[in-house]
């Protein structure tokens, strides 16, 4: 009896220390396939146009309010990906395009309402005609320079209020 005891806390033991440092090999995985994001205290009306000015540039598949997902047709960037990585180790690509999605997404903070944007880019390249496109893990730069601009676009419409907010007041005042 105290042996199958014994028996089953050493493996229980063994299990505990085998997950652990488990763990801390596999760690990186959650952190680099963690999706871009940001929370705007901006209604969602207000991001969802601050994120329509940041993506008209690009060409549009989708763009639904209702549902709060913008999504692009690929967009070439064989010539970007070659020229940053020209003094790399790595070969040239012969060609390389990705896809963007944005989803927007209302929420409350106390009684405040919010926003998040999260930004997910499919980068796609090609080697060679034989292998085809594989997709790659994007560096992430994209993603966080498009929800800072997002970030800037709301901050200038915010003060844009405040302005006309201010104006509107004074000229009460004056009436």
């Amino acid at each position: 009896m105290t042996n199958n005891i014994l028996r089953k806390l050493f493996l229980f033991l063994l299990l505990y220390l085998v997950s652990c440092t488990s763990y801390e090999q596999f760690k990186y995985i959650t952190d680099e396939f963690e999706i871009p994001s940001q929370v705007y205290n901006a209604t969602y009306a207000q991001t969802w146009q601050a994120v329509i000015q940041f993506a008209k540039k690009y060409d549009l598949a989708v763009q639904n309010q209702e549902a709060g997902i913008i999504k692009t047709r690929d967009i070439d960037n064989t010539l970007e990906l070659n020229f940053t990585d020209s003094f790399g180790s790595k070969d040239s690509v012969k060609s390389a395009k990705f896809k963007v999605i944005i989803n927007v997404v209302k929420g409350f903070r106390g009684n405040k309402e919010i926003t998040k944007v999260t930004i997910f880019k499919r980068q796609m390249v090609e080697q060679d005609f034989l292998q085809g496109y594989k997709v790659i893990a994007s560096d992430g730069i994209f993603e966080k320079v498009a929800l800072y601009r997002i970030g800037k676009i709301l901050s200038v419409d915010s003060k844009i209020q405040n302005i006309e907010k201010g104006k509107q007041e004074e000229d009460a005042k004056k009436f």
